[in-house]
């Protein structure tokens, strides 16, 4: 390990493990498995905890749904020991756009560059005549 990858698992949390993540995988962790994106999955030896260690930054909307149904304890099997397949039902994975581009502006937001021509209203005022 260099010094530069010592001081960020030393200093930052959303890049990564950190250094007490390391120190809990290499004394209590098992590896279970990884998903498309590069993140890490982890259970204590006892099965009390589960865990992910990120590829890049600590972004929780990347968890697919298989592995988050494992982490949550909804399921006792990880995706990586079977053959999990998705349902018809759900959509591909799409990043968090929050605050970043390209972001989901609705109609009628002040983000839109003209919000009053976008905003429509779909109801009549009700006015007691």
């Amino acid at each position: 390990m260099n010094l530069k990858t010592f001081l960020l698992e030393f200093f930052t949390w959303w890049n990564g493990q950190t250094l007490g993540t390391r120190l809990l995988i290499h004394r209590q962790g098992e590896f279970v498995g990884e998903d498309q994106f590069g993140n890490k999955y982890y259970r204590q030896r006892n099965g009390d905890r589960r865990w992910v260690v990120y590829n890049g930054e600590a972004e929780a909307s990347c968890v697919p749904a298989g592995w988050h149904g494992w982490l949550a304890g909804r399921v006792d099997t990880p995706p990586s020991k079977e053959e999990y397949k998705m349902r018809d039902w759900e959509k591909p994975h799409s990043p968090n756009t929050t605050g970043i581009a390209p972001r989901n502006v609705p109609p009628g937001s002040l983000m839109r560059p003209n919000p009053a021509a976008a905003s429509v209203p779909d109801y009549q005022a009700w006015s007691p005549e």
